[in-house]
């Protein structure tokens, strides 16, 4: 299925590594020019050199996305460079895990910053490119654990990645005019090399085993290739009539009913 995306200029977030990395790889294998960013130099450059093998046009952009003016000098960047932005993934992340009243101010506003506000911060910028343009896909990389309790130690994560749901259904309604949607994805429980589900088998293989047998149905942990294909078919004008939605990508691990 030829998806239509060649010559789109796509921009992805927190893409040295995992998840994002086999987004912004899954883009350019279908012929979008792609802009990554990290704040880790190194590891976004050795990216950008295996997204080029695609035969499409990269950009990697070191920088700091928690701070307040980098969102929009990312995206002045891109659109500087390709001259157009059809598709924003929404990637970067991470979590302060811990109960919720050893939680301070500084790791909600840490988490705040990364998980939602340079989400909020780097859309907004897009948003007069994607208009120009006169269609676009946002895309935020959420969690099913943003559709339903993730468990004791989640508060600041859980409520970055709800938020992050709500904020796509009303982009999503109030651009629809425009041509131009937005949805969340909502990846479980992901292995790829350096994440915390790949350390956690690593050191625990045992435990890990019994935690696949309890919590996942399909046997196994999913496979980052595995969003990156949903978030390409987001991306593309085959989900013409997908706006305003959160995709699980689970393998049935979550419990809830829509």
């Amino acid at each position: 299925m030829d998806l239509g995306l060649s010559g789109n200029v796509a921009l992805v977030t927190g893409a040295s590594r995992g998840i994002g990395k086999a987004i912004a790889a899954g883009l350019a294998a279908e012929g979008c020019h792609v802009a990554i960013c990290a704040r880790t130099e190194e590891t976004l450059t050795a990216t950008a050199e295996e997204l080029r093998a695609h035969g499409t046009d990269v950009l990697a952009v070191p920088l700091d996305l928690t701070e307040q003016e980098a969102p929009a000098r990312l995206v002045d960047t891109v659109v500087s460079r390709f001259g157009q932005l059809d598709v924003v993934v929404n990637n970067v992340g991470g979590n302060r895990r811990k109960p919720f009243e050893e939680t301070t101010d500084t790791d909600w506003d840490a988490i705040l910053d990364l998980n939602f506000k340079s989400h909020v911060r780097c859309t907004r910028a897009a948003i007069p490119h994607l208009r120009a343009a006169g269609q676009g896909s946002v895309i935020f990389i959420s969690s099913i654990f943003g559709r339903e309790a993730g468990g004791a130690g989640l508060s600041i994560y859980n409520t970055t990645k709800a938020a992050l749901n709500s904020l796509s259904k009303i982009i999503a309604l109030e651009l629809a005019e425009e041509g131009i949607r937005a949805n969340a994805v909502a990846p479980g429980s992901i292995r790829f090399p350096g994440g915390s589900w790949d350390r956690r088998v690593k050191e625990a293989p045992e435990e890990m085993a019994q935690f696949i047998a309890d919590n996942l149905p399909i046997g196994r942990f999913g496979r980052a290739e595995e969003v990156a294909d949903v978030v390409t078919f987001l991306a593309s004008s085959r989900a013409s009539l997908v706006t305003g939605t959160c995709l699980n990508v689970d393998g049935g691990q979550s419990h809830t009913l829509i």
